[in-house]
This record gives C-alpha cells, structure tokens and sequence, in this order.
C-alpha cells in the first residue's frame, strides 16, 4: 500500500470493481446455475469505470491513494491493472475457489470483510450495479454491513473532505442534495464523470505491479457466509423464455377495429 502522507487533508477511497461477461452468448453450469466464467471475454463493469475515475480525480484535488479490490477469478486482475492504468495506486483480487457462486450478501460480506482487513479509509465507491447481474445491491449491502451511511445514484460530489461530503443524488423527478459525514459508501451512476483512457506511464506501473491475491485464508473470515454457503438466495433454474406469437393487428375504421377486437377477446374466452 501506498504509505499515508503526514497532511492535514488526506483521502484513502477504497473502490469496489467488478470483472463482468464482454459478450451476449453466456453459459451457465447446470451443476450450481452460476456463470461460466471461463473463457469468457471480459472487461470492466462500465458503471465501476465511473467510481475508478472520480475518486481518481478526488485524490488529484486532495492528495490521498486508491484502492481498488475486486473478487473474481485470477483473470479479473486484467480489470484491477486497467484501473491501476487509470491512476489507481494499488489493488487486491479476491480470489479463492470457496467465494465461487456467491450471491449480493455473500460478495458484499467478502468485500466488507476485506475493506476491514484494509483499514482506515475515508471513501469507499462502487458503480451503481453490474450490467451481469443489474441488481445494484452490493453497495448498500457493503455499507449497512460495516454500519455507515450510504449514498446511492451520486452523480456529482459538490464537496468533499476527509471527513464530510456534500453531494447531489439522481432520482427520477431530478436530484436530491445530500450531505454526509465520512466514511460512507457512495455509488455512481454515468452522469458524474467521463473516465479516462490508461495513459502510458499507468499502463507501464499496470504491467509490472504485483496485485496481491487474498483468499479466505488471508481475510480470515467465517466460510459459511461466503460463497455458495453463505448465499441465502439459490438459482433453482434457468431457461430461456418461450417466444410469443407475433400480435394481430385490427383495420379499418375506428368502429370496425373495436369490433373486430370484441370479437377475437371473446374467441379467447370460449
């Protein structure tokens, strides 16, 4: 880890990053109903892209580090060294055969447990959800397990200092402003920031830094609340929907249409 500045103003955000399918054609294991990540392509979760970026800019502002952890097989260290490219100073990967198949509460258990091993952070951030599983619960479920405030759907952090932050949170008529103190959790939606491509020297630091692999051993932690152990909800199965008929349409004139339609909803009920 990056070792901590003797300053009066100093953040250390902690950002949560997820390795998610880059394609359409997912296999599932018909043994756990889990994907099948291997030989899967697979990028960055794109909403996690947004929370590497702002609190990248964060530490520009106020001096500080970034660290970025993620839980996924060894291949999800390709999306801790993109965020390294981007400015992230170090990262984790949690990566242990007995955190496959974890649902929401079991990752966000495993992350919390890890973000208390880390220590002395000020910020932790997430993406607003995966695009593989669209659930958007790991980060409430990260902050109400370490019992601080959480703000969801940020998209601009007004003001922000080690301690509090005041920030606007989308909701459908508009946005909310919101103050905070800190430690919190925030979770970021596209509007925030655009993120930056790796720059040279970040891609050079990407491929010669050594990520630390941390299994259950090393966060040393209660095995049945991880995994498929501690998963309280369980895929019982998974098939493709039944294609619907094509829908009928109804011409002619305003009264012939609304006859014609009584006429079929009756055939329907006979």
């Amino acid at each position: 880890m990056v070792e901590k500045r003797k300053e009066e103003w100093y953040m250390r955000i902690i950002v949560c990053i997820k390795q998610v399918p880059d394609t359409q054609d997912i296999k599932i294991d018909p043994e756990t109903n889990t994907l099948i990540r291997e030989g899967v392509p697979s990028i960055m979760n794109p909403l996690d892209a947004y929370a590497v970026e702002e609190a990248i800019r964060i530490k520009e502002k106020s001096g500080g580090e970034v660290i970025a952890i993620s839980m996924g097989p060894p291949q999800a260290e390709d999306v801790l060294r993109e965020a390294i490219g981007m400015g992230a100073d170090s990262a984790i990967l949690l990566t242990d055969m007995r955190f496959k198949g974890a649902d929401t509460l079991a990752t966000s258990y495993t992350l919390k447990t890890t973000i208390e091993r880390i220590g002395d952070y000020n910020l932790i951030m997430c993406g607003k959800q995966a695009i593989d599983g669209d659930t958007a619960q790991v980060g409430p479920e990260i902050a109400e397990l370490l019992g601080i405030p959480q703000v969801t759907y940020v998209r601009k952090i007004e003001e922000i200092d080690e301690r509090r932050a005041v920030v606007e949170r989308m909701t459908e008529w508009g946005y909310q402003v919101i103050e905070t103190p800190l430690p919190a959790v925030f979770t970021v939606v596209k509007e925030i920031n655009m993120p930056r491509l790796p720059s040279l020297r970040g891609k050079m630091k990407a491929r010669s830094v050594e990520i630390p692999h941390w299994g259950l051993d090393d966060i040393k932690t209660d095995e049945k609340k991880i995994g498929l152990l501690g998963s309280p909800t369980k895929v019982i199965e998974i098939f493709t929907p039944e294609r619907k008929k094509a829908g009928e349409k109804f011409m002619g004139t305003k009264e012939e249409a609304a006859e014609k339609i009584v006429k079929f909803l009756k055939n329907l009920s006979l």
